[in-house]
Formats: C-alpha cells, structure tokens, sequence
C-alpha cells in the first residue's frame, strides 16, 4: 500500500510568546530591590536609554495609572513589522508626552546615566572564619591543622560535628597520604572545643550542655547549683525533657528548691552555638507596596522611591538618516527594546497597583484590627475584580511585600484558605492559627491544652477543626506538644 501526501489546512489558536511578553513576565514578577538591579543593567547595556530629572509628574503618573493609554503610550507598542512605526515622529514627541518613573526624592539626576551609590552591608562572621582564627595562635603541627580544617567545616549550623569522627579520620588519612588514628581527630576536637562560643564542635546535646556547665564551674569554682546542673544533663536529661520533676526531684534526692535553680541554670545555657554566625549576606526588605491610613481609608501607594525616569535619548535619531544600513538597524533594535522595557515597567506597576489596591481592600479588617480577622482569599476573587487573569495576579504578588501600619508583610501572605464555621461563616486559616496561638499564651503553665481540648475549645467558637488539624496547625506556629509545654515546679 503506497503512503499517499496530501496538503491540508488546519484552523488552530496558539499563543506565540514573544521575546517581549517574556521579558514583560518577567519584570512583573520581579520584587522592587531586583527591578532597580534590571534597570541600572539596562541602562548599561543599551545607550539609547537615559534617565530623565523631571520635578513634577504626578498627574501623567496618575493618568497612566488609573485610565487608559495614551497616544504616546500607544505609539511605543510593537508591531508585526518594524515600517508601521515612524520613530522620527516617536522620538520627537516621546520624552515630552510619555509619562515616566519618577526620580529619586528630587535629587538631581544625571541626564545620560543614574548615580549609583553602592551600599554593601557587611558580611557577619562565619563560624568556621571565627574558629580558624582563634585556632591560628595554637600549636598544631601541619597535620593537625588540616585535621581541624575537616572538622570545623563538617560542623552544621548549629555548631554541631555530626560525621564521626572515624570517618574524619579515613579522610584525613587519604588526603595526607599518612595514617591518621581516631584519637589524634578526637585530640583535634576537643581543642576545637575549648574555643568560643562554649559549647561548640559538640556531638549532641548533652555534651554541648556539659561543656559549658563545666565551664561555669572551672570559673565559679564549688557550685552546688552548677554541680546539681552538671548530674541532671548528665545522667537524667530524658526526664527534663520529660518535665517531669518529681521523678527527676526523687532520682536526684534534692529539694523541690534546689532543682528549681539547677533548672533555671541549664535553661540559660545555649542549645545551638552556631545560631549567631551567618554564612551570607545581611538582607533587608524593601516593601514593592505602602499602605497609609487616612481618616478612615487605606491609601495605597507604590514604592517608586530610587527608581530612575526612563527615558529616550533624542540625541540618536540621527543614526535613522544615516546611510550605514547596518548602524540603522542597531539603533532601531535599541529602540525597540527601550520602548518595551519602558512600557513593560508601567504596566508592572499599573497592576501591581490594582492588584494591592483590592488586597486591602478585602482585608481591611485585618488592617483594623490584626490577623483574627483574617478574611479567607484565593486569587480567583482578586483576579475577577481587577479583571485579569489568576496567573497574572500569582505573577503580581511573587517575593513582594507591602507595609501596612501592622508591619510589613509578604502579598502571599494575605492569600488564605477558609473553613466553614458552625454559624455558616467562612473563617481563614491564619485566623484559626492565631486563635491556638492565644489559647496556648492563655493556658496554665502546669495544664497546658492538648490538642482535643483545644479543637473543643474552638468548636465552642463555631469553629469546627479536627484534632489533627488542629496538631498541623500548631506545628506550622513551631509550638510544642502539651507533654512538653508543661512548667516544670
């Protein structure tokens, strides 16, 4: 049977992402610090982008934002092919009629390229910079320093050494070629351990716990609180971290007194060594969104501060008329890409904008009167009312923050699932968790609430949350179980 050819027409809708739509997309979800990085990059990589001081502009900004686009606006739009736009007209009306991004607080700004003022927060110090160098001024043989290289960069974050130490040791011995004893890694440790802060380089817990007892009680000399310390975590920590006191007090054969101050002693102490050296720069949040309170309405406001006006560079609409084809087409596609990185940045704050403005206003009443009023949100209700799709609305509020009078929070965060409550009302999530979270503030430190107690609790609120629900939601607060919230007297 011969395969025959045939030609046949098919009538098909596909959606042709473009390299502008892509970098439209991308802008949209860019947070307001990696904006300003996209736009001082870009104006290093195209010439025809400048930055214009403009004093005023407030009305053209307002224009742009709540109503439609203009004919300048209009003019800038790709199209299908390059003859349909006249960029001698473009060039001269586009600087006096295109609405741009303000200026930075009213500084004078340089016409060609922004001022970059680089401000680089320091660096904290790492742990493993901070045990190297107190290591420097002991007396380790070439081998026992690469040894203690190995460990101090198997400790974890919390300044624990979880590899064993035989393990150290059958690495230690392939890299240097020479036998390497368990006990010589162990020598290397312990002297790893004698360093700041106490406590670091342990095994567990109740090492780290014992080393620094006993660092009290090389400096106190005799204590007997710190001595009691020192027998608790050695030999009956199960039970503190059972809390319960009369077995440790009978196992002890102390006062109720007497364990009380042992106890107060070993809560002092520092579970996790590590937890105040940092590995990576210092990070700061800039709100893309501000929310003010006047009189009785919620003002949203964009956080322009800092970014450059865009603007066109007129001085280049000579290269059109040059004869160099080659010139010609470089500066047209520079155009290009200006136009659309310009209109790509307000369409970026049109509907970050819209999309804030009707965030707060579905949440109001966690803006009155904190997250217990909480009002369940999906992206659907903010998509419909805006009138734009839901992707367009997840893209919107991606890594950006917005600063309310109750702080600054991420957009996500005022998305939230409902539950159906006893009294036909839908009550978010965050609302409940809030909720256990006060209950639990409120609960007596020797009876704390379980979590059936705390979902009958809530039942009697017209809130209806499983048991184990309730046990999820406790976990996402990082609260402990009942057993182990329990006072210890």
């Amino acid at each position: 049977m011969a395969l025959e050819v045939r030609l046949q027409h098919k009538l098909q809708q596909k959606l042709v992402i473009t390299p502008q739509l892509q970098q439209a997309i991308k802008i949209l979800q860019l947070p307001r610090d990696e904006l300003d990085v996209l736009i001082h990059d870009e104006l290093d990589q195209n010439p025809v982008l400048g930055v214009e001081a403009v004093e005023a502009a407030s009305e053209q900004e307002a224009a742009l934002l709540d109503g439609p686009p203009s004919a300048a606006q209009e003019s800038v739009q790709e199209r299908s092919a390059e003859e349909e736009i006249d960029w001698h007209t473009y060039l001269e009306s586009y600087n006096n009629d295109l609405p741009s991004l303000p200026p930075s607080g009213g500084e004078e700004v340089d016409e060609e390229r922004p001022s970059l003022v680089e401000n680089h927060p320091n660096r904290p110090e790492s742990l493993e910079q901070h045990l190297s160098d107190q290591l420097r001024f002991s007396k380790l043989s070439p081998e026992e320093q690469y040894i203690a290289s190995l460990i101090i960069g198997e400790l974890d974050i919390d300044g624990y050494v979880s590899t064993p130490l035989v393990d150290i040791a059958a690495r230690s011995a392939a890299d240097l070629a020479t036998p390497v004893e368990v006990g010589q890694v162990e020598q290397v440790l312990e002297l790893i351990q004698t360093c700041d802060p106490p406590g670091v380089g342990s095994r567990d817990l109740r090492e780290c716990l014992l080393h620094q007892l006993r660092l009290q009680q090389t400096e106190a000399g005799d204590d007997p609180v710190c001595e009691l310390a020192v027998r608790i975590v050695d030999s009956h920590l199960g039970l503190l971290e059972e809390r319960d006191s009369e077995r440790l007090a009978k196992a002890l054969q102390v006062s109720g007194e007497q364990l009380e101050g042992a106890i107060r002693l070993i809560a002092s102490l520092e579970p996790r060594p590590g937890r105040n050296f940092g590995e990576a720069d210092v990070s700061y949040i800039t709100p893309d969104v501000y929310v003010h309170k006047v009189g009785d309405e919620y003002v949203v406001t964009l956080n322009e501060d800092g970014l450059p006006r865009l603007k066109v560079n007129a001085s280049y609409r000579r290269f059109l008329h040059s004869p160099d084809g080659a010139a010609k087409e470089y500066v047209r596609g520079k155009l290009r890409a200006a136009a659309w990185l310009i209109k790509s940045i307000h369409q970026r704050q049109r509907t970050l904008l819209l999309v804030a403005q009707s965030i707060v206003k579905f949440q109001q009443d966690f803006l009155t009167h904190g997250v217990s009023r909480m009002r369940p949100l999906v992206l659907r209700d903010v998509a419909d009312e805006v009138g734009i799709h839901e992707s367009t609305v997840s893209r919107a509020i991606a890594n950006k923050y917005i600063a309310t009078p109750r702080g600054i929070e991420a957009l996500k965060h005022f998305f939230t699932t409902g539950l159906r409550g006893n009294n036909g009302q839908d009550i978010a999530a965050s609302s409940v968790k809030e909720r256990i979270r006060q209950l639990i503030q409120a609960e007596e430190s020797d009876q704390p609430l379980s979590d059936e107690a705390i979902a009958r609790r809530l039942a009697a609120e017209h809130i209806t949350i499983a048991r184990r629900t309730v046990a999820k939601y406790r976990e996402t607060l990082h609260i402990l179980p009942s057993s182990k919230r329990r006072k210890l007297r």
